[in-house]
């Protein structure tokens, strides 16, 4: 019997196989080529110029690490910028924030919006809330021209090349502060610290922020599909320390039911491996 396979090779000699029970899109958009897969073991997978972005089974880890940390530290959190996010699951969990006044979200590609709407209904329904606005823009562009402020932005990128290869250039970095109210938290998606190219992303990503934020941490999480399962996430703050100012009771007194994050993973995941501090003391010794 044929079997079709699906691998996303992360190096020369490594990758990740899922087995492919449809190709359910094939979209080339003006920026990329869009692809949903249906699988038995991860449910619809999105892949984005051959890199999977997502799956039904796992993509709650991403989203929620990349939301709930900064609102259970942040106190008085109202207005929120999304860069990036096309597939509507930063926007999913947000809206369960009743005190968001508004939400704005910035995606170059319309086509990811489409596709998310039609494969992935239920990561996208964050795009039917009415504090969500959509903006159809470059993110440098967007953070560059724009006379808003936010107390929160959120980089949820692709990886560093291609659609994505600007938002993480040093000059989208300092015009995401300049967007930032004084008290305002920048969280982003840090890459994997693992494989050589990956850990190399790392460190520029770090050496850049690092010079422009005040406080800048990384916190960590496991995500199967991602290259080696070890995904790092960016805290940049103009004022709130991720651990200091944590508030768990806060948080918890909201009532949300998560699956990945709680409060005590909260303080965990800014423990990282000794690795990764090697890797960042080392970008800090280039500078």
């Amino acid at each position: 019997m044929n079997q079709l396979w699906y691998t996303e090779q992360h190096t020369g000699g490594a990758g990740f196989s899922f087995k492919v029970e449809e190709q359910l899109c094939s979209r080339r958009s003006e920026y990329q080529l869009i692809e949903v897969f249906k699988t038995l073991e991860f449910g619809n997978v999105l892949v984005m110029d051959g890199c999977i972005m997502l799956s039904e089974k796992d993509e709650f880890i991403y989203h929620e690490m990349l939301v709930h940390v900064p609102l259970a530290v942040h106190p008085k959190l109202r207005r929120v910028l999304v860069v990036g996010g096309g597939d509507g699951g930063i926007l999913t969990e947000l809206i369960r924030y009743p005190e968001l006044e508004s939400i704005d979200l910035v995606e170059i590609d319309r086509e990811v919006v489409e596709v998310s709407k039609l494969y992935f209904p239920s990561l996208a329904q964050g795009f039917d809330d009415p504090r969500v606005t959509v903006y159809y823009d470059d993110g440098l562009r967007f953070v560059r021209q724009s006379e808003a402020s936010y107390d929160l932005i959120i980089v949820d990128s692709t990886d560093p090349f291609g659609p994505g290869e600007s938002l993480f250039t040093k000059e989208f970095y300092g015009n995401c502060m300049a967007r930032l109210n004084s008290d305002g938290i920048l969280v982003n998606q840090h890459e994997s610290p693992y494989y050589r190219e990956n850990a190399r992303e790392v460190s520029l990503i770090y050496s850049k922020t690092s010079a422009i934020f005040p406080l800048a941490r990384c916190y960590q999480a496991h995500i199967p599909m991602y290259p080696s399962g070890h995904w790092l996430f960016g805290f940049l703050s103009l004022k709130y320390d991720p651990i200091k100012d944590h508030d768990p009771e806060r948080w918890e007194a909201r009532g949300l039911s998560t699956r990945y994050y709680n409060s005590e993973l909260h303080r965990g995941c800014f423990a990282l491996p000794n690795y990764v501090l090697d890797l960042f003391n080392a970008a800090l010794d280039e500078d």
